[in-house]
Order: structure tokens, then sequence, then C-alpha cells
């Protein structure tokens, strides 16, 4: 089983050789460059716990301006990924209901991320495939600021799934994996 902080040097290594590396989100590096990410890793068990390590970073969002990003980590849960979508659906209830729709966004990742409708074998399925099951938390703020200059947003997931697909299964399930090895 792997500690609080082995979970986040593998997630750090994750964001910048993956999601940075492969540009799969045009807002990480400048939050890696700026040091605005706070990581939390919830070594809880699946239901109300995790929900409230969830309203716990909402609240640290609340409270510290500085802090532009939170990934919050669920290296000990949430290993099938059904489940993990359930506790998603909930937690953006959650946010809908302390109010937070417009303030905060949710993105989920999971080791075993499948698209609804995708074979498990398609690559671009590792554009969401990450070390541990996790939360991303973002100010929609933040959002907002970036897609102001980001050319043709909407075409970031298109963009994604062709890098992925061109980059091929192996490939993209290596450089995921690489990111656990000390």
């Amino acid at each position: 089983m792997v500690t609080s902080a082995e979970a986040i040097e593998h997630t750090k290594k994750w964001i910048k050789d993956v999601v940075v590396g492969c540009n799969f989100c045009p807002f990480a590096a400048n939050a890696l460059k700026k040091q605005s990410i706070h990581y939390e890793v919830a070594e809880v068990e699946e239901g109300v716990a995790s929900m409230e390590a969830f309203v716990k970073e909402t609240t640290r969002l609340n409270e510290d301006n500085s802090i532009e990003t939170v990934f919050l980590i669920f290296s000990r849960s949430y290993g099938v990924f059904d489940d993990y979508l359930d506790f998603v659906d909930l937690v953006e209830k959650q946010l809908t209901k302390n109010g937070y729709d417009g303030i905060y966004q949710v993105a989920s990742f999971h080791p075993l991320y499948l698209f609804a409708g995708a074979d498990e074998k398609d690559p671009a399925n590792y554009t969401n495939r990450s070390v541990y099951p996790m939360l991303h938390l973002l100010r929609e703020s933040s959002i907002d600021k970036v897609l102001e200059t980001y050319i043709d947003p909407e075409l970031i997931p298109d963009r994604n799934i062709a890098f992925a697909r061109k980059k091929g299964l192996v490939y993209m399930n290596m450089l995921r994996d690489t990111c656990m090895q000390q």
C-alpha cells in the first residue's frame, strides 16, 4: 500500500508527464508553474467519509484564494470504476446543493476510466486514466480566464483523443504506469 506522500508524488508526476506532457489540459502547465495546486490524499473508505473529504476541499478553496485547483486523491478506495462514477454523481449533486454551480467544477480521473460507449482498449480513455481515483476541483473563474485566450477550446477533447490514439494503447499505458515508479 502506498503512503500519502507517495500518492502525491505519483500524482504530480502524472500531471507533469501525462496531463502537461501530452497537452491534455491547457490550464495545467500554468498551475504547475505558479505552484497553485493543492494535493490531498483522502485515506478514507468509500461513502460518507469520502463526501466529507470532498466538502473539506471546497472549504479549502473558499478560504484560500492562492489555491487555483485541488486534486483529491483516493489511493485506497474507489478501485471499482462504477462505484467511483456513482460517487462522482453524488459530488456533482453536492456542488449544486452547496450553491457552487458556476464557482467550482469537478473533473474526474480514474485508473480504469472508460468513456461511455468506448472500448476499454481505446487509447482515448487515457486522457482521463490517472494513477489513482481522484477528483480535480477547479475554480470556474480560472477556467474562464484561460479560455479567453485559448484558440478553439471546444476542440480540446477531440485533439486529446486524436493524440492518444496516435500514440497507441501500449505507449499511453506505459506513460501513465511509469508515473508510479520510484
